[in-house]
């Protein structure tokens, strides 16, 4: 249990001493500093229940708490507010407190098996900027689900198995006609072979077969039987698939390394491909498919639609599964592989209906208990100075590989030479350009728009990534200097700006819980700078090495470290390394 809530059951107690039963009792931060630092407002509520004054209910509490040490300047205000401090010798307590365990500090959640979907990549095409904030969203989440206590699993979900990939095949058919995999005669081994193909060349085949679709019918509908192909598993297609998956895999893998992404499974939809023929019998059985014009759909609107709710398709009038229907086989995989509690999907905020679409088709076919929860984790687009979705200097997608490039090039000009050496450099840009990159894309709602500028994101001052790196490696600094001093406990509180410290301090399972509530990273963005902001102001104000009043000294340093170990924790929710120097 964390602080605060400790902190809040024991004033429940001081409550039901002064004649008082309350279920939820609620510490609100003031806005009255001068009166209190927090305030209770509980005595109207209980003035309705028990039908006295309120402001002598307020009374009755406040010399109850008068009576514990671990309140100071106790008043009342108004009809029945109540204001309180916490005293000097308690607000040490919690800190150091904390300071020898951080995580005692978090409220732990009751035990669930989360899947989070996110990622989104596709083989064989290149990771672009739209992939960004799925990775670093679904990432954090993650990371934060598992820091309260939460089984989370990510999975990356890789696009696998649609036509995209027969038309890759095919246009490989076409460049190199002359390979085994397309020699009905040839019964050697194909993992033996060297695919004279590269990632690079695979981003560039794509888009070729792709144009290529549109404009030509008879490439289209050899593109269409090639896919068939492959997805009936005919030897050699389907070998050139599985080579082609484990090229682009590996690639995909590179780049979500350097965002920090971990993924506990890398599936595909074409893992989901087992399930298909039961899923289809689940859906049959239960007579929700229903035919038209060749193809079978599933209706899915309800009476109280606002809006039209186009049916779900689940077989396409040639016969081949949709999109749709891999990813409620997926649902049906996870259900048996996972029997997960939850199932988030973080996943672009555009992709709405569909995932309304798969939900209540999953409700309809009773897939999963009815009380696994579904949720489409939905995100805003990052944009342009423009306003427009970031593209490169000639208006083309953007690979992520290009973003990544492009803010490393920008932070290389501020890594400090005189700290940094010249074969560290390059390694140390590449974390603070995705520091930079990551909280950004914290800063704002997740649902937002944001627009992403180089220059002010990459600045060493403001509201930024490496504002945060720079300030955390200097605690880090400032505690390596002082390790003869051997500081273990603060003892005693000086200044205003130390207090509010703490006081921010106390609010950490507060940001956390709410982050985890809405699945969104900003209030955690908000208060590390907040705190970070303070303990520079703290910094600034007071010169820690020099301090001849050793006590002090020392509680500066213990301060020092609370704040330390708290950026620690928050940067690697947020998916940031922090570099020994920069």
């Amino acid at each position: 249990m964390s602080i605060l809530k400790e902190l809040i059951e024991d004033i429940k107690q001081d409550v039901k001493k002064a004649g008082y039963e309350v279920e939820s009792l609620a510490i609100e931060p003031s806005n009255r500093r001068d009166l209190g630092e927090y305030q209770l407002n509980d005595a109207m509520q209980l003035a309705r229940t028990y039908h006295e004054n309120p402001r002598e209910i307020a009374t009755k509490i406040a010399k109850v708490l008068e009576n514990d040490e671990r309140f100071e300047n106790i008043n009342i205000a108004g009809p029945g507010f109540i204001n309180i401090s916490l005293s000097e010798k308690y607000t040490t307590e919690f800190l150091n407190q904390m300071n020898e365990d951080v995580f005692s500090n978090i409220d732990k959640k009751e035990k669930k098996k989360v899947i989070i979907d996110y990622g989104g990549a596709n083989v064989a095409k290149a990771l672009h900027v739209g992939h960004l904030r799925s990775a670093n969203i679904g990432e954090a989440v993650k990371r934060l689900a598992k820091t309260l206590g939460y089984d989370a699993i990510g999975d990356a979900h890789l696009g696998d198995y649609g036509r995209p990939l027969g038309f890759v095949v095919l246009e490989i058919k076409k460049m190199y006609p002359e390979l085994p995999y397309f020699d009905s005669e040839y019964t050697g081994d194909f993992s033996e072979l060297t695919l004279p193909i590269t990632n690079e060349d695979l981003e560039k085949i794509y888009p070729l077969a792709s144009a290529k679709a549109k404009e030509d019918e008879a490439y289209l509908e050899e593109g269409r039987e090639v896919t068939n192909k492959i997805q009936n598993h005919e030897r050699g297609y389907y070998d050139l698939w599985k080579k082609i998956v484990e090229i682009s895999k590996a690639d995909i893998k590179q780049v979500y390394d350097r965002l920090n992404t971990e993924f506990e499974l890398w599936l595909g939809e074409s893992d989901a491909e087992p399930y298909f023929e039961e899923l289809q019998e689940i859906f049959e059985s239960k007579g929700l498919l229903v035919d038209s014009q060749g193809a079978k759909i599933v209706e899915v609107a309800e009476e109280t639609d606002k809006a039209p709710m186009p049916p779900l398709l689940f077989v396409k009038s040639n016969g081949t599964l949709s999109y749709e229907t891999t990813d409620l086989a997926t649902i049906l995989e996870r259900k048996k592989d996972f029997d997960p509690d939850e199932i988030w999907y973080v996943v672009d905020s555009r992709q709405g209906l569909h995932f309304e679409q798969i939900f209540r088709a999953t409700r309809k076919a009773e897939l999963v208990r009815n009380d696994v929860v579904l949720e489409h984790v939905g995100f805003g687009t990052m944009n342009g100075k423009d306003g427009k979705p970031f593209k490169t200097r000639d208006g083309g997608i953007m690979s992520l590989k290009g973003l990544i490039s492009l803010v490393k090039e920008e932070t290389l000009k501020r890594i400090n030479p005189d700290t940094v050496s010249e074969e560290e450099k390059d390694e140390v840009a590449e974390l603070v350009a995705i520091a930079a990159l990551k909280y950004a894309d914290f800063l704002p709602y997740r649902e937002t728009d944001y627009v992403f500028e180089v220059e002010k994101f990459a600045d060493l001052e403001g509201k930024t990534g490496p504002y945060l790196l720079y300030s955390t490696i200097r605690m880090k600094s400032l505690l390596k200097k002082a390790e003869e001093i051997n500081a273990k406990k603060i003892k005693v509180l000086k200044g205003e700006t130390e207090k509010n410290i703490a006081l921010t301090l106390l609010e950490l399972p507060t940001v956390l819980d709410k982050a985890l509530d809405s699945k969104s990273l900003n209030d955690i963005a908000e208060y590390i700078f907040n705190l970070t902001s303070l303990y520079n102001k703290f910094y600034a104000e007071n010169k820690v090495l020099t301090e001849e009043n050793k006590d002090l000294q020392e509680s500066w340093l213990v301060l020092t470290e609370v704040v330390y170990k708290v950026n620690n924790l928050l940067l690697d929710i947020l998916g940031i390394k922090v570099p020994e120097k920069m």
